[in-house]
């Protein structure tokens, strides 16, 4: 008996030669990665959360660069490798140089997006904290940022600092996971000068 939709004159035997022709076809759409990914699986070691291939540098951008501007923001750029093994959960920002141990961040103002800066991508939502002591700004990705991703988080201080001089970021990534293990990107380097009336 013919199949409904399948013209009389198709016979038996050319279906029987088309069949596999379409589960071929299904199995090359997986194969290709036509078909949704599996889900990402961190890597863990004794209850501990790593990257297989962390990300390496950072980059910082400021585009105003004066001391005491008021509309200062800094930009740090960090990428993702596609085989980082695990998503990005939180970033570390901790001032280690720089004569003005002083100058106070706004947590609450702090941003992030996919991209670079002026190149903006998609927002992603962050809950940042400031710790004046430790000179440390603590941002977290509720929703943690996959491998493969350029990341983009601004960093908003009420003002520049009030002294110019060269200041350095350590900067350390944090896998999505439990016990995450954080890793080292470096340090980033702001150069902060007096303007140029003086």
């Amino acid at each position: 008996m013919t199949p409904p939709g399948v013209p009389p004159r198709v016979s038996a035997t050319l279906l029987r030669h088309l069949a596999p022709l379409v589960v071929t076809a299904g199995l090359g759409a997986i194969a290709t990665g036509l078909l949704p990914p599996a889900p990402l699986r961190a890597l863990e070691l004794r209850g501990a959360t790593h990257f297989t291939r962390p990300p390496w540098k950072v980059t910082l951008r400021s585009y105003n660069s004066t001391v005491s501007q008021p509309s200062a923001e800094y930009y740090f750029t960090v990428v993702l490798a596609e085989d980082a093994g695990a998503a990005l959960g939180e970033l570390q920002f901790r001032q280690t140089r720089g004569v003005d141990t002083q100058f106070q961040f706004s947590p609450g103002r702090t941003r992030a997006f996919l991209g670079q800066p002026r190149r903006e991508g998609p927002a992603v939502p962050v809950e940042a904290a400031f710790d004046q002591e430790e000179r440390l700004v603590t941002v977290r990705f509720p929703e943690p940022v996959p491998p493969g991703s350029t990341l983009t988080v601004m960093l908003k201080p009420w003002a520049n600092p009030s002294m110019s001089d060269t200041y350095l970021f350590q900067v350390m990534a944090l896998p999505a996971g439990p016990n995450p293990s954080a890793v080292s990107l470096g340090f980033a380097t702001l150069r902060i000068y007096d303007p140029d009336w003086r």
